[in-house]
């Protein structure tokens, strides 16, 4: 992403909103340290990360989880016994 400093940013700004609108977001930055983001209004939007336990209540674990399939793993790792 371009990085533009504040002078520039002033100095050119209608040229650089255009370029943000056809999708050429920038960064703007004074004395070098970045301050603001410019991007399109029709940019995705960052996603929303995942909560924990949202399906809480509506999956259920058996209780031999954990050794399900276990017979069929042992014979594909010692053959048949």
């Amino acid at each position: 992403m371009r990085k533009v400093n504040m002078h520039e940013a002033k100095t050119h700004l209608s040229r650089l909103v255009e370029r943000a609108a056809k999708g050429e977001g920038f960064i703007i930055a004074k004395a070098g340290k970045p301050l603001v983001k410019v991007v399109p209004l029709s940019a995705s939007e960052p996603a929303v990360p995942r909560r924990l336990g949202f399906l809480t209540g509506e999956v259920t674990v058996p209780d031999d989880f954990d050794r399900m399939g276990q017979d069929q793993i042992e014979r594909q790792f010692h053959g048949s016994k």
